[in-house]
């Protein structure tokens, strides 16, 4: 079964749109960006991240999305389905 999670990310001033551009972009082959939005609010970017397990979200998190230019912090929150 796939692991999803959402990543809110906090870029640096004015470079919102770069992150999001970059982030589009990224090729990881641990997980699948599946969406990826601008946002208001305290965070500036929202990517759907899918893999096949929590382990490898995890790689395409640190090794991926933490990476691209003008990322300063980054919150993972795990989507899980309940009863």
């Amino acid at each position: 079964m796939a692991v999803r999670g959402y990543v809110l990310i906090e870029a640096e001033v004015g470079k919102a749109r770069a992150v999001c551009d970059a982030i589009k972009k990224l090729s990881h082959g641990d997980a699948r960006v599946t969406a990826v939005d601008t946002v208001t609010g305290p965070f500036d970017v929202i990517v759907q991240l899918e893999a096949d397990d929590l382990d490898k979200l995890g790689n395409a998190i640190t090794e991926g999305l933490q990476q691209a230019d003008g990322v300063q912090r980054t919150t993972t929150c795990l989507a899980i389905k309940l009863g």
